[in-house]
């Protein structure tokens, strides 16, 4: 009985961040459609927080690859006073890169609801 109270308040706790990590999330990041996200990001800094390799096989045209394992070495690459938009492969990635560059004084952040696998517009591969 004892373990079963355990996992119920680990699972309770496990819920809780998620929410919170959710909720927070909202707040300092716009979630943009595909027509949206078009509208705006030829005037922004498009970043994809992509590995390498996924970056290789294929994304929005005109991105810079800052992987998301790499992005606290690499902040001096993004300008704080433009806006910046983001994507991953499905959109989870990059709301933690806007969470990242939140508390790095980034104010306005965007990215794209589902991601590069819901992305219909042009795309470039490397050979």
């Amino acid at each position: 009985m004892d373990t079963l109270y355990f996992l119920l308040i680990v699972l309770g706790g496990i819920i809780a961040y998620s929410v919170i990590t959710f909720l927070y999330q909202r707040r300092i990041v716009k979630t943009l459609n595909e027509e949206q996200f078009r509208e705006g990001y030829r005037k922004a800094q498009l970043i994809d927080v992509r590995e390498p390799n996924e970056f290789d096989a294929g994304h929005i045209l005109g991105a810079r690859n800052i992987p998301m394992s790499q992005m606290k070495m690499r902040l001096k690459e993004i300008r704080p006073d433009k806006p910046v938009y983001l994507y991953c492969q499905s959109g989870l990635r990059s709301g933690r890169a806007a969470q990242l560059l939140n508390r790095k004084g980034y104010k306005d952040l965007s990215h794209l609801q589902g991601g590069f696998k819901k992305w219909g517009g042009k795309i470039k591969t490397k050979k």
